[in-house]
Formats: C-alpha cells, structure tokens, sequence
C-alpha cells in the first residue's frame, strides 16, 4: 500500500465557461472527499466566468483562479506550478465529476499508483456521444487517455517536464507517452467516474473532428509513426452504439491530420534541416 489520503489539487481551464462552470464547481465542492484545492486556470475570458468562480471562492476558501491565457498544455503547467498537492487531476471546465470522483482517485494512489485514468462518460446528442475513443498503444499501455479525466502524482508530472507547449492539440496524449516511458503505469478505474458533455452544434463536433486529427499528426512528428500502435479495424469499424458520425469524424479529422502535416510538418523539416546542416559544420 502507498500514501492514504493524497492531498489532491485539481486543475482545469476555462475560456467563457460561464453556462458551465458552476455546474463543475458544484459537484468539486461537494465530493465524498474534499479536494485539497481547485485552481481554476482561465484564459482571458469575456463572459462572466470569473465572477462566478469568484462566488465559488468566497464559500469554499480552496477554491483558487489563476488567468494565464495560452495554448492548453502551457496555462495546465501554470494550474500544476500554483499547486500544492501530492497529485494533480485534470477535469474540462464542461464535465463534471461525480460525487466519488476523488475519493476513487485517491483509491488508486493509496494503491501506488503515478497515474490515473478514470471514465469518461458522455452526455448529449447519441449520434455524438456514443462515439468511442481511437485509442493509441505505446509500450503495451492505452496512452490515449484523455485529460477530462486524469491525474498524475505532481512528482511524475514534474520530472518528465509537464505538458509539451510545443502541441496544440494531444499534449495529454504526448504527457502520457513520455509517463510511459519514464516507467509509469497508467491505471484505469472504471469508478472514476466524470460526465462530459458531447459537441452541441453541427460546427463545434466538425471543429473537435478537425483538431482531434491535427493532434494526431502532431504526434507522429514528435514521436515517429505511431500507425502500428493503433487497432485500424476498431478504428474503421462501426461498434454497437455507434454511428456514421464515426465515419465523419474520422473524415474530418482527416482534413486536420493532413493540415498539420503540410504546415506544421514542413516546419519541423525545415527546423531540423538547420539543425543538422548546424551540426554538420563543427
């Protein structure tokens, strides 16, 4: 058995969070188990996100904000930094947790765990919300576990540096790549439990299709081709409970895939050609 009660300091972002913000805070504040603090990490909201969370702060003193407005990887570093728990938890500012959420993450730490996965659950539109992760292997482990719902102990997170700023999307993805090969083992709890809420418009699904694509790209030009690590024939196939949404959003995400690798990648290549052309002259 490992540590009993973790102190654990859960992180999130928001951007104009307003119609769902208090709905988050709501089930954080009323856990089975007191989180050891909140910092909500805003970036540069227009709506009446911060006054809300400024609501939350005067009733539950653990409660903190902290605006630091950059791409998602770097304002969660800045969440992690402020933090002074023995583990971090990653929820989305459009979820929210179940009343047993920390007390299972704790569960698995005092089991000695360095990370964990808890499940996602899906709320809205079924044509979207039954559609199933793509997951990625890396070293026999799923990687591919989305920051919703994950945690980390704050001495892993910090030894394998954080969150690549580097990525504009799948820097969860990359996170727990690095964690994989630094050793971890990323344990899934079913019991972990958090609610998030499906895409509600036709323009934000093809928006998230999009750069869940170029987050994959971005991958492949960190880490090399990570194509044998997926399961092709799940990914083509149409489960159950899914849909032909499955097949646009694999479409879609497409368009972001190849995106990424015309201009983000002919950057890379022209990065790394100086730097060898660099290197070859000393």
């Amino acid at each position: 058995m490992g540590d009993v009660d973790m102190k654990i300091s859960v992180v999130t972002l928001t951007r104009d969070s307003e119609d769902y913000i208090g709905d988050l805070l709501d089930s954080l504040t009323y856990q089975s188990m007191q989180p050891h603090e909140v910092l909500v990490v805003d970036c540069n909201s227009r709506d009446r996100t911060r006054e809300i969370v400024a609501s939350y702060m005067e009733r539950f003193p653990y409660v903190k904000f902290i605006n630091r407005p950059a791409t998602k990887g770097v304002s969660r570093n800045a969440g992690v930094k402020a933090a002074t728990g023995d583990v971090v938890a990653f929820i989305d500012s459009d979820a929210i947790a179940n009343a047993l959420w920390i007390e299972e993450l704790n569960k698995s730490f005092e089991e000695g765990a360095d990370v964990v996965a808890g499940r996602e659950v899906r709320l809205g539109y079924e044509g979207w919300s039954k559609l199933k992760r793509v997951s990625i292997y890396h070293k026999g482990q799923d990687i591919s576990y989305p920051s919703v719902n994950l945690a980390y102990r704050k001495e892993l997170f910090e030894r394998i540096r954080g969150f690549d700023p580097w990525f504009k999307e799948a820097e969860d993805v990359d996170l727990n790549y690095r964690a994989v090969d630094a050793g971890a083992v990323i344990v899934y709890n079913p019991r972990a439990i958090v609610y998030h809420r499906a895409r509600e418009t036709f323009k934000a699904f093809f928006k998230q299709a999009f750069w869940y694509g170029f987050g994959r790209k971005e991958l492949t030009l960190r880490h090399g081709s990570l194509w044998s690590e997926y399961h092709v024939v799940d990914m083509l196939k149409i489960g159950k409970d899914e849909s032909i949404w499955k097949i646009i959003r694999l479409a879609v995400g497409a368009m972001g895939y190849f995106t990424c690798k015309f201009f983000k990648g002919s950057v890379e290549l022209k990065r790394k050609w100086r730097e060898s052309e660099l290197s070859s002259r000393y």
